[in-house]
């Protein structure tokens, strides 16, 4: 399978076919997306939640991304990957932006950054990291880095003109250099706005079938991240509970001294070895 490029992206929105876009934080994930058909690909900072256990994607470093990106990277190599900039990799300065972003793509190979925000500032940070050769996604509405100013974790763009302040920080996005834009947690009509005015592809999560294509978080849609499920999640199947039942009979295996099966699953030494060990053992 040959990996995507912006070009196959572009063609794909012109011919009105969805991208599909999953999250991965690993290399089996990764590896099963890749074989799934999966077009593109997010290491997102929810990795910090996710993986790590955290309650926000705050405390994410730097050096978590390049780690977890270098994973989904061996485990995908023929899938367009996105890697996120966590929170303070890019606000301070367009040149810690720029050497941020530098580091996912020199470090860990990935394709395109990630980062959020609509205003001039984030404009002037897509703009730096775009000229150094880099190509940047952008992400508006419900952003989990500005939980504290948007009001928590909440959908946005419900009333009109918050709707129209979200449709103009995807103009200002996409005027700034953004190859694509992730538009979350907004209303049907909001999303299509967006798409339907867009000259790049624009993706969804939560954000309605009328962009060009989908994303969502892999441990919402298979059930392993049971902590909180947004309302747009569907999920496709329960492997959280399967692990959970697995664990289960193992730890009652063992307890009871049913696994391991001493016939089924351990090694042999032939008779005569054995009988030679044993009476070693016994001088």
């Amino acid at each position: 399978m040959a990996k995507k490029t912006i070009n196959d992206f572009a063609q794909m929105v012109e011919n009105g076919e969805k991208i599909v876009y999953l999250t991965a934080y690993d290399y089996l994930t990764a590896k099963m997306q890749e074989k799934a058909g999966v077009d593109m690909i997010l290491v997102g900072d929810s990795l910090g939640m996710v993986c790590l256990g955290y309650d926000t994607t705050f405390p994410v470093t730097m050096d978590d991304m390049v780690r977890h990106c270098q994973a989904v990277r061996r485990g995908a190599p023929n899938t367009f990957i996105v890697g996120d900039m966590p929170y303070m990799s890019y606000q301070k300065s367009d040149e810690d932006a720029v050497a941020n972003a530098g580091r996912l793509v020199k470090e860990a190979l990935v394709d395109c950054i990630k980062l959020e925000g609509g205003g001039p500032l984030i404009a002037s940070r897509i703009r730096a990291i775009q000229q150094a050769g880099i190509l940047v996604m952008g992400h508006i509405g419900l952003t989990p880095q500005l939980m504290g100013q948007i009001g928590g974790y909440k959908a946005q763009g419900r009333s009109a003109s918050a709707a129209m302040k979200i449709v103009n920080e995807a103009k200002a996005v996409e005027a700034a250099g953004a190859f694509s834009i992730l538009v979350e947690g907004v209303p049907t009509a909001v999303g299509k706005a967006i798409a339907d005015r867009a000259g790049i592809p624009i993706l969804g999560i939560g954000a309605g079938s009328g962009t060009h294509g989908q994303l969502l978080i892999y441990a919402d849609m298979v059930g392993m991240y049971d902590n909180f499920t947004p309302k747009f999640v569907k999920k496709y199947a329960n492997v959280g509970e399967h692990l959970t039942n697995a664990f289960k009979a193992y730890t009652e295996e063992v307890r009871q001294g049913q696994f391991p099966d001493d016939a089924e699953h351990t090694y042999k030494m032939s008779a005569a070895e054995e009988a030679e060990f044993l009476a070693a053992l016994a001088k």
